[in-house]
């Protein structure tokens, strides 16, 4: 594989993959911690204001049951996480791309491909390591949990 296949079909194809899922993140992230933020709020101003006949006790119920949920959903799914992490790695990866194509260093070498190669591949493999390893934690830390329960 040349250079430019490299850069085509890995370094620009993860790019936009890492990329795209930070956005998704960062996305579901805000919208999910902005419900929470208005449930939150609404819940003292209902209970404050609201007069009888409205069903006050079960609209609080309802807004404190979907903040747990919400809650939950977005440590579940890691929504901050995520998006810091494929941020962090698609910006890695952008800087060594510049750093490659211009030639500054470390790519100012007669090596310099095997070298772009090595990081970005390295790059990769660490935020792929460091999901696994998140992965492989959580499934640990929930089978203790029931065989605690």
């Amino acid at each position: 594989m040349n250079e430019d296949e490299y850069l085509a079909s890995r370094v620009d194809d993860q790019i936009g993959w890492y990329d795209s899922k930070s956005q998704k993140a960062q996305r579901w992230f805000k919208r999910l911690r902005a419900i929470e933020i208005v449930a939150a709020a609404a819940i003292p101003l209902i209970a404050g204001f609201a007069k009888e006949p409205f069903p006050v006790t079960l609209v609080i119920a309802l807004l404190g049951a979907a903040i747990a949920i919400i809650s939950a959903a977005i440590s579940l799914n890691q929504f901050q996480e995520n998006w810091r992490e494929y941020r962090t790695t698609c910006e890695s990866l952008k800087h060594e791309k510049f750093l490659f194509l211009t030639k500054a260093e470390p790519y100012h070498t007669k090596n310099s491909f095997a070298i772009f190669v090595q990081r970005v591949e390295n790059l990769i493999s660490r935020e792929n390591s460091n999901w696994s390893q998140y992965t492989q934690a959580r499934i640990e830390k929930s089978q203790n949990n029931r065989d605690e329960g």
